[in-house]
């Protein structure tokens, strides 16, 4: 065969994969990613399904959890401890805060983890690794979704028994909120995930650290209650900003900075691309360890 007729043979040739040299580290591969998104569709559907295929409640525990969760917080936090909630009913103000650290705390421990839980996948068969912390998030989203509703069933009791709700333009924000809240999840998961292949004492400490973390956040209280020389600390948590506007776009209690808000988004960003780029170059060799 003459090399004329070898080049149009590659020229009609459509490889599914192509092995090419390590690249550098800024190379996020997104565009490989993109190509494998109905995977990532199915690996939402799988995690949906397999999470509660064997529970005798299956998704009710979805309500059931932030309900009890937030009963709980009514009667320690604000009948025992006696924090103030700015005015807000205290099923609503915990609710609103629950709500949302919910679901970071659930794409946080579960994209820190990914490594570990999927080795004997990916150990068999390629595909970008990216795609999996993607689907935990995603997946995550449909767990918020029924939450929020369970959120907006409380709100709107509240908004038409009482006067002390009172909606703002701040609302039209949620989408940026849930958008920045998943960004730093996935993008905190993926740092720890990559750190966990070397140092598995990470993930004893994650779940405790994420339970700090909450306390750290006004989710059990409102910014006004910490004394203003403290109160910087807590808004340099990027979820303070998250949380504080979103009660304050339903409830009307609390305050909105937007600055404080671009903070948190481009905490958000840095952190996901900081992530991606450690959690690329760990998966190179992370069947070496794990």
């Amino acid at each position: 065969m003459d090399s004329s007729t070898t080049s149009k043979v590659h020229q009609n040739e459509h490889w599914t994969e192509v092995i090419r040299p390590s690249t550098n580290l800024l190379d996020l591969r997104l565009k490989e990613v993109w190509r494998y998104r109905d995977l990532l569709m199915l690996l939402v559907k799988r995690d949906f399904v397999a999470t509660y295929k064997q529970t005798i409640l299956g998704p009710i525990w979805f309500f059931l959890q932030p309900v009890l969760t937030t009963l709980t917080f009514t009667i320690i936090f604000g009948r025992i401890a006696g924090l103030g909630t700015d005015g807000v009913p205290m099923m609503l103000f915990y609710m609103a805060g629950i709500t949302l650290w919910n679901y970071f705390a659930e794409c946080l421990n579960r994209t820190a983890t990914v490594f570990k839980d999927n080795a004997s996948v990916f150990g068999k068969v390629y595909f970008p690794r990216l795609v999996m912390p993607l689907s935990i998030v995603v997946s995550n989203l449909v767990k918020l979704a029924i939450q929020f509703t369970l959120f907006l069933g409380f709100w709107l009791y509240y908004m038409y028994t009482t006067d002390a709700v009172h909606p703002n333009w701040t609302i039209l924000l949620t989408p940026v909120l849930i958008l920045i809240m998943g960004g730093l999840g996935l993008g905190f998961g993926m740092i720890i995930s990559a750190l966990t292949t070397k140092y598995r004492d990470l993930v004893f400490l994650l779940s405790f650290g994420v339970q700090l973390l909450m306390y750290a956040t006004p989710v059990i209280y409102p910014i006004s209650q910490i004394p203003p020389k403290y109160r910087w600390a807590i808004m340099a948590n990027p979820m303070s900003s998250i949380i504080e506007t979103f009660r304050y776009g339903f409830t009307g209690s609390g305050s909105f900075s937007a600055q404080g808000l671009a903070y948190s988004g481009i905490f958000a960003i840095v952190t996901v691309v900081l992530g991606t780029i450690i959690f690329n170059k760990v998966e190179r060799s992370f069947m070496d360890t794990v």
